[in-house]
């Protein structure tokens, strides 16, 4: 009977001893592994930026006269050609002017008229002065005063007919003044903003006013975008784009960087850079002043090995690879590799590759160190044990009383 009660006692220990390593060891659940397959495809490389949609070339047609707006013939939306009328000042002030400026060009004219007849009448004097000089029946002062009066009355034609040059300048400026009245168009294209009406007064004494601005052609239109200064070492000319407008929000046009200017603009100290982007505008679709989101494809790669970005930012520390059992990566990484952990039955394990071109989705990886399938860890799930984990018992099962034997 003492026999078998120990062994009783035996079974019951090795049973509590059995219980408590069980649910020991579920105290702690094991970490699941989040993976995603390493692929095979196209990766494109893009710097975003915001512009505005303008024509490629716009002219401000403007007066360069002072007046009040007679008749307009050409509005919005309007299509023009070169030397077309597209409005015309009051011009009686301009008429006078030149009437005015004519008659005095005439009165100049007359002037030297008869200066050049005076000048003729001393040349007459001048030779009779000479000739009775020479047989000395003059004295010699009056050949003096004969040779005075004829440089005094060449020296009047000179000024006379310089007085008639700048009364026919005045003639071409009041007559240039007149035919500025009438205001056409310096280009072929189509009217985009009017600025004036009829009977408005037009003031030209410090600047010329805007009348009319004229978009040269519409079917070519371009992007001006602000590209950051952290980004513009990555534009060049010919790149493709591609880019959306709220008017169409489903459709995107494509365009090619045309010119990165070196002006920089700074705004809250930041600092910017304009790039040109055509924009072809067949449908006429654009609108001058359009918002544009613009994708600038800056690097592509097509038919390579590429992970997840998620997979070259995880890192994992040391307790995570003591519960994973899972072997630290030996030696210092290269400065152009990145560590990528691949999966292991339930651990994990590091490689360490060459990245390349990334869209912010997927890195290319160069001269891969792994197969296309490749499982890589993109990050470690550590679930909560508390509300996973089983209760273990807080007492041991309880072990038999030995019966008690009759009579005792």
């Amino acid at each position: 009977m003492k026999r078998i009660w120990a062994i009783v006692v035996v079974l019951a220990i090795l049973t509590t001893l059995t219980v408590r390593a069980f649910y020991g060891k579920g105290s702690e659940d094991a970490p699941e592994i989040v993976t995603e397959a390493a692929t095979r495809g196209p990766i494109v490389s893009v710097v975003s930026a915001t512009g505005t949609l303008e024509a490629v070339t716009t002219v401000a047609v403007g007066s360069q006269v002072s007046g009040t707006v007679q008749s307009l013939t050409a509005d919005f939306n309007s299509l023009v050609k070169k030397g077309q009328v597209l409005a015309r000042l009051e011009p009686s002030l301009f008429s006078s002017a030149v009437d005015q400026a004519r008659a005095n060009l005439v009165r100049a004219e007359a002037e030297v008229e008869r200066l050049g007849v005076a000048l003729s009448e001393s040349d007459r004097q001048l030779q009779r002065a000479r000739e009775l000089a020479g047989r000395q029946l003059i004295p010699a002062a009056d050949l003096d005063a004969a040779v005075t009066a004829r440089n005094s009355a060449e020296a009047q034609v000179k000024s006379a007919q310089a007085q008639v040059t700048q009364a026919r300048a005045s003639l071409t400026q009041a007559q240039v003044n007149l035919s500025k009245t009438v205001i056409t168009s310096p280009i072929d294209g189509i009217v985009v903003s009017r600025a004036v009406d009829v009977g408005q007064t037009v003031a030209a004494s410090l600047q010329a006013p805007t009348l009319f601005s004229i978009a040269a052609d519409l079917t070519e239109m371009q992007v001006k975008t602000s590209i950051d200064e952290s980004d513009v070492g990555q534009i060049q000319s010919g790149q493709p784009v591609g880019f959306t407008v709220e008017a169409y929000p489903e459709e995107t046009f494509a365009g090619r960087v045309e010119q990165v200017r070196l002006n920089p603009t700074v705004e809250s100290n930041v600092v910017t850079y304009a790039a040109i982007v055509s924009a072809p505008n067949l449908a006429l679709k654009l609108k001058p002043g359009m918002t544009a989101t613009v994708h600038i494809e800056v690097a592509r790669r097509e038919n390579v090995v590429r992970v997840p970005s998620a997979a070259t930012r995880f890192h994992p520390g040391m307790d995570l690879l003591e519960r994973l059992d899972a072997p630290q990566p030996q030696g210092n990484a290269p400065a152009d590799t990145v560590t990528i952990w691949l999966q292991n039955g339930e651990s994990i394990q590091p490689v360490r590759a060459r990245t390349g071109v990334s869209d912010g989705s997927f890195v290319e990886v160069l001269d891969p160190p792994f197969a296309e399938g490749t499982r890589v860890v993109t990050r470690v799930q550590l679930s909560d044990s508390a509300a996973t984990k089983p209760t273990a018992p807080t007492s041991s099962p309880l072990v038999p009383t030995p019966p008690r034997r009759p009579g005792r």
